[in-house]
């Protein structure tokens, strides 16, 4: 019996074997990230990008809040160890856990960021002067670094919205290279998207969570030290 014990612990604990675990759990979820995300995001690949369309844009990354929420979820509990992989069961868990408290982030945020991208494409139809375009960006870049906190916090801790909004603020300023990771990250993908399309940014969706969630440690670490019992 311990021979055999033995043999399973070194089938799932050798390099190859945390290779193959770790290229497995993320196609796992690369497939759940699509098949949460792809039907309203077909529609986005065809949206012409014009400022008319920010509002139906961010109607439709919706389902994308909960999606990363699930995937980051299903990443940071899942073991490499070939003999209990479960990213699927991981990710359901985490979408239905977290799903409400999510959207409570993510559509103020998508909101927020509608409204100061739809003021800033046409800060002169409303009267805004040149120098308004600065402000507008800080604040956009401000509220998308804060949410991309409170989405961490909230995917992999049970805390109250306004308890995840303070830690998110505080964080900003306490570990500012998650906040410096987070914004590489999204001038990234906003740099895939430019360059090549949506798509092929939807087709890395799981590699960028992964190192959003790798960027996110300090924070989680922090979080779970001070913070929790």
């Amino acid at each position: 019996m311990s021979g055999a014990t033995q043999t399973r612990r070194q089938f799932g604990d050798g390099p190859l074997s945390r290779i193959t675990s770790r290229v497995y759990i993320l196609l796992v979820v690369e497939l759940l990230l699509l098949l949460t995300t792809l039907p309203a995001l077909l529609p986005l690949l065809v949206l012409g990008r014009h400022p008319s369309n920010l509002p139906l844009a961010a109607l439709l990354l919706v389902p994308v809040g909960p999606a990363i929420s699930a995937a980051l979820y299903a990443l940071r509990h899942q073991r490499t160890d070939l003999t209990d992989l479960r990213p699927a069961t991981l990710f359901w868990r985490g979408y239905r856990a977290n799903v409400l408290g999510v959207l409570r982030i993510w559509v103020p945020t998508l909101l927020w960021l509608t409204v100061l991208a739809v003021n800033l494409a046409y800060r002169g139809a409303v009267g805004l002067a040149s120098w308004w375009a600065v402000p507008l960006v800080l604040i956009g870049v401000g509220v998308t670094l804060c949410a991309a906190n409170a989405l961490v916090i909230t995917s992999l801790f049970d805390f109250r919205t306004r308890d995840v909004l303070r830690l998110a603020v505080h964080f900003l300023v306490r570990t500012p290279g998650v906040s410096v990771g987070n914004a590489l990250l999204l001038a990234a993908a906003a740099g895939i998207t430019a360059v090549f399309s949506e798509a092929v940014l939807m087709l890395l969706a799981s590699i960028a969570v992964l190192a959003y969630l790798r960027i996110s440690d300090p924070m989680i670490h922090l979080i779970r030290k001070e913070f929790t019992s």
